[in-house]
């Protein structure tokens, strides 16, 4: 019985891990392609990393989007945790039902109508103040920081209730402030949610079509804005050139992060055993 299990979850798992990685193969291969028309092999060639190299339309995409992932990271990651830390360290306080309601609400709302709405406010706010005076990176990354915040506090949330408040009220008890509190055992203990919630900001911000095809103007142009009219208008190989690119700086970062941990855990294995050896 355990014999046929093992068997069925390694299937599965196989066909699974196959269903993800082998269009990402065919698309590494497609971008060696000579063939200006994608589904046609014409033989290996370097011809459209040449050219994506050359697109100035493509790095400008590319640049946009990075600016505005980054930014909106930043932003994101420092609203979403303060707004972690009132959702569990403040208590009970008046409105906190409506507040924790409001914070989640970008995570179940279809983007469509997200992107709907900030296009009517800035819109109006246009005519009110006057600005902004044209869509574009400022309007991007003001919607972005306004869906990608709820994620943030969300891990900070998850991470804050995990790791409870016995260090803090110790730190308070011995007569720290609130700030050096927050500064010296609040914070290093969230270090693994906050890196991880801006990583989760920056994918989205970089990843993010619908939201940004609403709030952006004429000459903004992100890269999955960039790469969706390259599809309508008929897809060229050098966009699979760029993704190739894309997934081999993930699998450098993917492999040091792994590294990274590795020989933490490694490090924290041998403190342990000189620990127990010292006990003995």
């Amino acid at each position: 019985m355990y014999t046929k299990r093992s068997r069925f979850l390694t299937i599965m798992l196989t066909l699974g891990l196959a269903f993800f990685y082998i269009p990402m193969i065919l698309l590494v291969i497609y971008s060696f392609n000579y063939s200006k028309l994608v589904p046609v092999w014409g033989g290996w060639s370097l011809r459209w990393y040449k050219e994506l190299f050359q697109s100035a339309e493509v790095w400008s995409a590319v640049s946009l989007s990075l600016q505005i992932a980054v930014v909106n990271a930043t932003f994101a990651t420092a609203l979403g945790t303060l707004a972690g830390l009132a959702m569990v360290r403040f208590g009970r306080f008046k409105g906190r039902t409506l507040f924790g309601g409001m914070l989640v609400a970008p995570l179940v709302m279809p983007e469509v109508i997200t992107g709907l709405s900030l296009l009517v406010f800035f819109i109006s706010l246009n005519q009110l103040i006057g600005w902004p005076a044209e869509r574009g990176f400022a309007t991007i990354t003001f919607a972005h920081i306004t869906f990608s915040m709820a994620y943030v506090a969300v891990t900070i949330q998850a991470r804050l209730t995990g790791v409870g408040q016995t260090l803090e009220e110790a730190a308070a008890d011995l007569g720290a402030k609130p700030f050096k509190v927050l500064t010296a055992i609040t914070i290093p203990q969230l270090t693994p949610a906050l890196i991880s919630g801006w990583l989760l900001a920056f994918t989205l911000s970089l990843d993010d079509l619908v939201i940004a095809s609403f709030v952006t103007g004429p000459g903004a142009n992100t890269l999955p804005i960039l790469i969706f009219s390259r599809i309508r208008l008929g897809l060229r190989p050098d966009i699979n050139a760029l993704a190739t690119i894309m997934i081999l700086v993930i699998a450098i970062c993917v492999a040091i992060a792994a590294i990274v941990m590795f020989r933490q855990q490694r490090a924290d294995l041998l403190d342990r055993q000189m620990a127990e050896r010292e006990e003995s």
